[in-house]
């Protein structure tokens, strides 16, 4: 339910209603502020709840129902994909996911005493924005400002998008069927989250990346063992290879991707998921004396504040690292500063990264790579799902938690998981990390009997055992 406008001056107006926006919105109204909070778009959450994290998060647990993946090798039978699934029967789950989120931001937003303004936003001066909406315009002036609007996909003339045959990772979603066939254009998160997806329930993937792997920002064994079980569902990969023209036909033929080496490409879908830059192209930024930086994001300092004192930016409109989970801490962190509030000084140092591909990726700290760059002595400790009782019981027998820890000291420097369960695994290893204890702290600890959790422990053994240069066998 949205509240009617009783005023037009706020202690706060908060432009996006995103997982930034919303939260920031509320720790402000919390604690006594009038805020109110600016959506263009028919519903609330952003791309978070509507494009983009909620719905693939979602589809992925579709995805696995529908084609039985997890129970593939459990009870001697192998699964195969329901037949004569329908697009309506895959969104189902996710378009129901969706409806309950978008519900409880508006109830979040009401309870909070947060007024919701309907409408495009556009700066009129540092202080005034400026809303257009159905009942026509009008002029809200705020104390303080937090641009929250997101980021949208970069789309680059030489692909031709039109939503039928080739879409962006925000339109992706609308497709009417599933494709028989399907080229993913960029293998970062967005790219590897959905070719995984579309593998799993049996479409022919190629994924297509300009660089020589998957997700380089994680720790290449990491990003090896997902290539690898990509391969082993079918997936092809063309590395080092970039679109110069994409042509598209008529609706159910093919689309041809024609690469800069001069290779072709034909696909009956394209997903383009290369590249996003902040949404902000709608607010008139000069206005405010702002302008986006040459990477096509707004600058930010450590507390999240602009170039202009009383204006501040959280979440994907800023970029990296670009999560939902970074985004809402941002977003409290910046009114606490902008307030004075003696509540939440700072974004934990240590923020954990998730990859909802299948199987599932979390990472946080260094890794490998890094402690090479940075001339860091480490050593490294393993744990195979192979080994765990739980993971014979759940059938991931392909999943790993690898611990990376200071050779001096035992000090653990970076965790990085593969396999069920990455995402919760994580959080374990994250606050030993955080707290700067060393892989000792697994060892001490009892856990649960059989559950994957307990691979931490052996990880750690493991890690002593390539410490000492004696050990019984890999994780």
């Amino acid at each position: 339910m949205e509240l009617p406008l009783i005023s037009t001056h706020f202690d706060l107006i908060v432009i996006g209603s995103g997982p930034a926006g919303e939260k920031a919105g509320a720790q402000a109204a919390y604690f006594g502020k009038r805020v109110a909070v600016i959506e263009y778009a028919d519903h609330v959450g952003g791309s978070c709840i509507n494009t983009g994290t909620i719905p693939s998060k979602t589809l992925r647990e579709s995805a696995l129902y529908f084609s039985g993946l997890k129970q593939r090798g459990l009870y001697g039978i192998d699964y195969s994909l329901k037949e004569n699934l329908t697009i309506q029967d895959f969104m189902h789950h996710e378009r129901d996911v969706v409806e309950r989120e978008r519900k409880r931001i508006l109830q979040n937003l009401t309870l909070h005493h947060i007024e919701l303004v309907r409408g495009r936003a556009s700066f009129e001066d540092p202080h005034t924005v400026s809303v257009s909406g159905a009942d026509g315009i009008r002029q809200l002036r705020g104390d303080v400002i937090l641009i929250s609007t997101g980021s949208k996909p970069y789309r680059p003339p030489e692909i031709a998008f039109d939503d039928v045959q080739v879409f962006d990772s925000d339109t992706f979603l609308q497709m009417e069927h599933i494709p028989q066939s399907l080229a993913v254009i960029g293998g970062g998160v967005i790219g590897c989250e959905y070719a995984s997806v579309f593998i799993a329930l049996g479409v022919k993937v190629v994924l297509v990346d300009g660089r020589d792997r998957l997700l380089p920002f994680l720790d290449a064994e990491i990003s090896e063992r997902l290539r690898t079980r990509l391969a082993a569902l079918g997936m092809q990969f063309w590395f080092n290879e970039r679109p110069v023209k994409v042509s598209t036909r008529p609706t159910g033929v093919e689309a041809e991707i024609e690469m800069k080496s001069g290779k072709v490409l034909q696909a009956e879908a394209v997903l383009f998921a290369a590249g996003r830059r902040a949404a902000v192209d709608a607010l008139s930024l000069e206005k405010a004396g702002l302008a986006v930086n040459d990477r096509g994001y707004l600058s930010v300092d450590e507390n999240y504040c602009t170039a202009v004192p009383h204006i501040y930016a959280a979440g994907d409109v800023i970029g990296f690292p670009a999560l939902a989970s970074t985004s809402m801490e941002q977003g409290r962190v910046a009114v606490c500063h902008a307030f004075g509030f003696n509540y939440k000084q700072r974004v934990a140092s240590m923020l954990p990264m998730g990859v909802y591909t299948i199987p599932e990726i979390s990472a946080v700290g260094e890794t490998e790579e890094s402690c090479r760059e940075k001339k860091i002595d480490y050593c490294v400790g393993r744990a195979l799902y192979a080994n765990n009782a739980r993971g014979h019981i759940i059938g991931d027998t392909a999943g790993m938690i690898k611990l990376v820890f200071s050779r001096a000291d035992k000090k653990l420097l970076g965790v990085s998981i593969i396999g069920e369960s990455a995402t919760e695994l994580i959080h374990i290893g994250m606050l030993v990390l955080d707290n700067h204890r060393t892989i000792d702290e697994f060892i001490e600890e009892v856990f649960n009997y059989p559950t994957l959790s307990e691979g931490y422990k052996y990880a750690a053994y493991d890690g002593l055992g390539n410490l000492s240069g004696f050990k019984l066998r890999e994780g």
